[in-house]
């Protein structure tokens, strides 16, 4: 059954626009409200990252979900991934992040997570949706839910994090310059490093409501590569604006993408003896990582693009480790959901236990030349579907003779489609790359 609401990450869209609205917050936090609280007693936690619209649709929901007898906790403004973990320790039924991830300011959306710290299963999203299109009621006055406000929730989720890396881990020495992208780790992430010892330098942690991802953050690393290099750092971490997704600079000033902080870490599990299995990526992953996991004798499988689709493979395959090129990494042998932090963290253990910089580290990955290319299209008839481009697609995959592949898909959260081509040379590659996205574009007008 399609969902009419939900994507792959939540409900997101442009502020104002449906239904991305205040009215449609009321409606859809009373929805959920009824369907938590049809397991019973119903406790849900409510974060945001820090974009001006947060407070707005923070109060919309709050309505909505004490209408339906739900009991609220606020957090304030926490990475999406810490509301995971606290939904779990609060023993709360759901939580609830007001974000739209790595987008700008005027966007904004709503992730749910289970009881559990995971996805909601399908089936309660579709109870969401069903509830959505009938009548709001209001419960009887006296079951009419609380709000509360955990104030130590910063403090709670510095703590976990910090105890995902051995007992007496240090990691004095090491100068590490952090971005958070103006958003929700612009508290916790400079802490959780200071605290394990590390000399820290802070980019753009300074949050006006309308700076978040503003050209900082892991979609925008050139001044974190900057800054780098002029403070002499040993690397540097880039965060989204609400942190599930990282990205690293080496001491040099070379981005680290995600594909290669996964491969760092999947080298250090196996080393360890910690692995359990193997390594899921996704379509987009480079060649090159399935590749260097090959000569480690390490599986790897590829799922959908989207966290969601790698952690479902991953509990399907009873694994703890999988991600995406962008920087959503999961280690689900410490949590249950992607998480920046905690996984910059893993791949500073893995650098300190190898004695490497990242710069070394990472060599072990030759990356293959890939092209990505994002159209925009305007929501029409579905490009991809177009026999032209169909055709074409076809076509560049023969003549690449086994040695590279072509990948359209649409974008989950935004009217794109991102078309890739991934072979050995990099002016074939980026010809044939150009060729069909100019395709697409013509296909779409």
């Amino acid at each position: 059954m399609s969902k009419k609401y939900f994507g792959t990450d939540g409900i997101r869209g442009r502020v104002g626009e449906y239904p991305i609205t205040p009215d449609f917050m009321l409606k859809l936090g009373w929805a959920a409200g009824m369907a938590f609280r049809k397991m019973g007693a119903c406790k849900v936690l409510v974060g945001k990252d820090t974009r001006i619209s947060g407070y707005m649709f923070e109060s919309a929901l709050e309505a909505g979900l004490t209408s339906a007898g739900a009991d609220v906790m606020l957090l304030g403004p926490m990475p999406t991934p810490a509301i995971a973990y606290l939904t779990r320790t609060f023993q709360a039924q759901a939580g609830i992040v007001i974000s739209a991830s790595h987008n700008p300011h005027d966007d904004n959306g709503i992730k749910f997570f289970s009881g559990q710290g995971t996805k909601l299963p399908d089936d309660i999203e579709l109870m969401i949706e069903e509830l959505l299109d009938t009548p709001m009621t209001v419960v009887e006055s006296s079951k009419i839910g609380k709000v509360s406000r955990i104030n130590d929730a910063s403090g709670r989720y510095i703590e976990f994090c910090k105890g995902s890396v051995p007992t007496g881990t240090s990691f004095s020495g090491l100068k590490i310059v952090v971005d958070c992208a103006h958003g929700a780790t612009y508290k916790v992430a400079p802490s959780v490093f200071r605290e394990l010892g590390a000399e820290v330098a802070v980019l753009s942690a300074q949050p006006n409501g309308l700076n978040i991802n503003h050209n900082c953050g892991s979609t925008h690393t050139e001044a974190l590569q900057a800054a780098v290099l002029a403070e002499q750092a040993d690397l540097g971490i880039a965060f989204d604006g609400d942190g599930d997704r990282v990205l690293m600079v080496d001491h040099t000033g070379t981005v680290v993408d995600g594909d290669e902080l996964l491969f760092i870490i999947a080298r250090d599990l196996h080393a360890r003896g910690k692995l359990q299995g193997g390594v899921v990526g996704t379509l987009m992953s480079n060649l090159g990582l399935e590749l260097a996991l090959a000569d480690l004798d390490i599986p790897f499988v590829r799922a959908n693009v989207g966290d969601r689709y790698v952690i479902s493979e991953l509990l399907e395959r009873s694994w703890v480790i999988g991600g995406e090129n962008s920087g959503h990494i999961v280690c689900f042998d410490h949590t249950t959901t992607g998480d920046a932090i905690i996984a910059a963290l893993q791949v500073l253990m893995a650098l300190k236990a190898r004695n490497e910089g990242l710069a070394q580290s990472r060599q072990a990955l030759r990356k293959c030349p890939q092209v990505l290319i994002n159209v925009r299209f305007g929501g029409g008839e579905n490009p991809i579907e177009h026999e032209t481009v169909k055709q074409a697609s076809e076509r560049v995959t023969q003549a690449m003779g086994g040695r590279g592949r072509v990948l359209l898909r649409k974008s989950g959260t935004e009217p794109l489609v991102r078309v890739m081509v991934e072979g050995e040379d990099e002016a074939q590659v980026r010809g044939y790359a150009e060729e069909l996205a100019k395709l697409v574009t013509e296909v779409s007008a």
